[in-house]
């Protein structure tokens, strides 16, 4: 009994994606058609691939064990179709980047689309947990996480490592300063990040270390929600130093005693490294790290 590519392909876009309605999106169809598709690949073989509500649908057992299985298939079937299209020197095609902070990759990505203006570049954000989630599930081609991760499923690339800072508005008290110290953060109104935030995992830890309290103001998702908390004159903030970026309404306090850095590190998996959008990217990448050391 055959498996048809198309509904394989509609069973793969709902469970990578969660919905039917963000599959038949991504794949330039109907939702009823999706549907449909996915309905007949279950009654042709009598069996139940997803758990249905009104709000989302859940992978049965079953479908978990299809999706590692679909997941393999059209990576494979990328890959061909990448090596048959070798000769048109990356004229078409997409590059998916799930980024913790997209100022670390940007100039690498403004020159991959000056060099190969037919590439479809888009740039997902979320905290690491969420780019890396995105890359596992193959929605994304490359990670950029804000730590070190050691899975051997990984090829990986530290493109930085720099010191964290606190940032403060400019009407803040502390906006004169030059830098302060962890004591000076002990029950200070905090804005703080999400829970899957290294930013936060990082804060929380050297606070813990030295034995000081912390004292969540607000808690926000991403950096620029953050900034603007900090601006309004909710708490006190902290960031890498080279997240921090100009802004005339915040200044920066480098913290003195603080011994974790952020480490900045670029992913993809290792199946997927020789794929030649994948390689390409990556190998501008390395060579502009070897030019400015």
């Amino acid at each position: 009994m055959s498996v048809s590519h198309a509904q394989l392909k509609a069973f793969h876009a709902v469970a990578v994606h969660g919905s039917f309605t963000r599959a038949a999106e991504r794949l330039y169809l109907t939702q009823p058609a999706v549907s449909d598709q996915v309905r007949k690949l279950e009654e042709r073989f009598g069996v139940l691939l997803f758990h249905r509500n009104k709000r989302s649908v859940q992978l049965t057992d079953l479908g978990q064990r299809l999706l590692a299985i679909t997941q393999r298939l059209f990576v494979a079937e990328a890959e061909a179709k990448e090596l048959l299209q070798d000769s048109q020197a990356l004229q078409t095609g997409s590059l998916v980047l799930a980024v913790d902070a997209p100022v670390h990759v940007l100039a690498q990505v403004a020159r991959f689309c000056q060099l190969y203006p037919g590439i479809n570049v888009r740039i997902e954000t979320g905290n690491t947990d969420e780019s890396l989630l995105r890359l596992f599930s193959y929605q994304a081609d490359l990670a950029l996480l804000g730590r070190e991760v050691d899975d051997e499923r990984l090829w990986s690339l530290t493109l930085c490592n720099d010191p964290m800072v606190a940032f403060v508005s400019r009407n803040h008290p502390w906006a004169e300063r030059q830098s302060i110290c962890l004591a000076d953060l002990d029950d200070t109104p905090m804005v703080l990040r999400e829970t899957g935030s290294v930013t936060r995992q990082i804060v929380e830890a050297e606070m813990h270390r030295a034995g000081l309290r912390i004292r969540p103001a607000i808690q926000v998702e991403g950096r620029e929600a953050a900034r603007e908390a900090v601006v309004a004159g909710i708490g006190v903030g902290v960031v890498s130093a080279a997240e921090f970026g100009a802004d005339s309404r915040i200044c920066a306090l480098p913290i003195v005693d603080c011994q974790q850095r952020m480490t900045e590190t670029l992913v993809c998996l290792r199946e997927q490294r020789s794929r030649r959008i994948v390689a390409t990217f990556l190998d501008l990448v390395l060579d502009n790290q070897q030019s400015h050391p």
